[in-house]
Parts: C-alpha cells; sequence; structure tokens
C-alpha cells in the first residue's frame, strides 16, 4: 500500500508525529508498540503484536505468569507435566 507523504519535521530530540490519520489507518493507538528498523535505504515503522512467548502466534492468547501463551502451546504445556 503507497499513500501520499505527509511530511513531518524531527524535532531537536530526534522525535517525529505520526499524524493521527495514518495512526487511524494503521490501527496504531496510544500505548502500542512500534518498531523502526531500515530496508532498502527506507525507514520502516510497524506495530508490534502481542505473539505467543513460545511459538509466536496471535491468536488465542492467555497470559500465565508475566507471559503470552497460545491455546496451543498451553496444551503442549499441560501434557508435557
Amino acid at each position: 500500500m503507497k499513500s501520499a507523504g505527509l511530511p513531518r519535521r524531527i524535532d531537536h530530540l530526534g522525535r517525529i508525529v505520526i499524524p493521527a490519520e495514518l495512526r487511524r489507518l494503521l490501527g496504531i493507538n496510544e500505548g502500542d508498540y512500534i518498531q523502526f528498523s531500515a530496508e532498502d535505504g527506507r525507514v520502516v515503522i510497524e506495530k508490534l503484536e502481542e505473539r505467543c512467548t513460545f511459538c509466536g502466534a496471535a491468536a488465542d492468547l492467555t497470559q500465565f505468569r508475566s507471559k503470552l501463551v497460545c491455546a496451543g502451546c498451553r496444551t503442549d504445556l499441560a501434557r508435557a507435566e
């Protein structure tokens, strides 16, 4: 997806503001974690999704002792006991 540019100036502390319309479009909310990386000379910003600690799945997560665990890994852990 390529959209029209939304120019922003970097402030003296190196910060930028992600425009509200872009945050809404991408589902980025206050408190969400984002990741910055570089690809082919461009800065890439991605929203980090919560994932299972063991396998990386994003669906059906439950918190166990401050770690997120998916249904499949919960089943595997229960069998291992």
